[in-house]
């Protein structure tokens, strides 16, 4: 029903007493005896765990129970919310402890979460109590004055009956703003209390973001293996083929007229320049022998493949994962690649350790140095920076003028 199908003051009364102000009602109603219930045995438990701190064992076994019982009665307001007011109040993320009792307690003891429950808990009765004697209150003017009304018109007292008659309506009208005031204000105070606070939503946020980045980059990876496996497979044996065919054209029709062989040589190198090219484009793409054999591996055939010397020091006891992996497997290789194009060196050093989970790579030369991620051209220290960023590792780099140049990036190995 719209406000324009408000034609008679009962419709607009039936309205205003919809289905939500009764809903409102029996929030009130059924807040007050869990309220009680909750303050009761919260204090109960609180009370003991203190008077009784000398025994040792009477907190080992109520402050347990105590933070078992906030969460119960937690849960249950909660609940009582969702159901009769719509409003869903989420719950606070807590990290998991197993189920050993002493840490999940000593866990509570320091989550601020926790405490603004047992807040909520101390505070819920007195919104409550004067709740409930305000919606009492009203309903009990309401219905003394019609009671009264109706005996005054029985006994002849027509205005003085007409005038309670009239405050019993302006009462009855009244009452769902009584009760909507209140639960206006127990809605306040559990989103305040027993929701997540403001930095726990940001960290649950930051959580959730750290997570979907991970699965997006490790479908990059992922794919580029995929394309990797489908160039090596396909294409790439396909152009070895072809390039074989023309060397062995090239080789064996030696009476075919020079113009003829010309293009049948032209064609053989092409193809030998075209199928290296693809052996590049491949190898940036995601090494096999990276996904087979290891860091150490295909590290190795990177140095192996430098135009200077370069020495490799791998101390990796076990494999991280294949993002990770690959994250460092370029880094190594733009490090080396810039080596060659800028800095003039004519050595290099990698070295490559895990502690813990974490993994450590270091590349330094003995160049000019002059390095800077932020400098104009400098798009492959920021494909680093980026790279490293993507896993939520760390780069350090330090360049000064006249060199030498040391790169170094911590990953975590999960």
């Amino acid at each position: 029903m719209t406000a324009t199908d408000l034609s008679t003051p009962w419709d607009r009364v039936r309205v205003h007493w919809s289905a939500p102000t009764w809903l409102r009602t029996v929030h009130v109603a059924t807040g007050l005896p869990i309220a009680l219930a909750a303050l009761g045995v919260i204090g109960g438990l609180a009370v003991v765990s203190v008077v009784l701190s000398w025994t040792v064992v009477a907190p080992l076994v109520a402050l347990p129970l105590l933070f078992w019982a906030v969460a119960i009665f937690t849960r249950l307001q909660r609940r009582r919310f969702a159901a009769y007011l719509g409003v869903e109040i989420a719950p606070v993320p807590s990290a998991a402890v197993g189920r050993d009792p002493i840490r999940k307690m000593f866990r509570d003891m320091r989550s601020r979460a926790v405490w603004r429950q047992i807040a909520y808990h101390v505070v819920a009765p007195m919104i409550s109590v004067a709740g409930f004697v305000a919606v009492i209150m009203a309903w009990s003017a309401c219905l003394v004055a019609a009671v009264l009304a109706v005996r005054l018109w029985l006994v002849g007292g027509g205005w003085t009956g007409s005038m309670l008659a009239l405050l019993a309506f302006a009462v009855f009208v009244a009452v769902p703003w009584v009760v909507q005031g209140v639960t206006s204000l127990d809605v306040v105070a559990a989103e305040a209390l027993l929701g997540p606070s403001l930095n726990e939503q940001l960290a649950e946020r930051v959580e959730s973001l750290q997570e979907s980045r991970a699965e997006v980059v490790e479908a990059a990876d992922a794919e580029r293996r995929r394309i990797e496996r489908d160039l090596h497979d396909g294409t790439q044996q396909r152009l070895l083929g072809m390039a074989m065919n023309l060397g062995m054209a090239r080789a064996t029709l030696t009476d075919l007229p020079d113009p003829v062989r010309e293009v049948i040589a032209q064609a053989h190198e092409d193809s030998k320049l075209v199928l290296k090219e693809l052996r590049d484009v491949v190898r940036g793409l995601h090494p096999a022998v990276l996904s087979e054999e290891g860091l150490d591996a295909a590290l190795s055939g990177l140095a192996a493949r430098a135009s200077f010397p370069v020495r490799l020091r791998v101390d990796v006891a076990e494999r991280a994962s294949p993002t990770v992996e690959a994250v460092a497997f370029f880094v190594v290789s733009e490090a080396l690649t810039n080596i060659s194009k800028h800095a003039g060196a004519s050595s290099a050093e990698i070295v490559v350790r895990r502690a813990g989970d974490r993994l450590h790579l270091t590349v330094a030369d003995d160049g000019r140095g002059g390095a800077e991620p932020g400098a104009r051209g400098g798009t492959g220290l920021r494909g680093l920076m980026q790279r490293i960023g993507s896993v939520d590792g760390t780069l350090r780099i330090d360049s000064p003028r006249g060199g030498p140049t040391r790169i170094e990036a911590e990953l975590p190995c999960a």
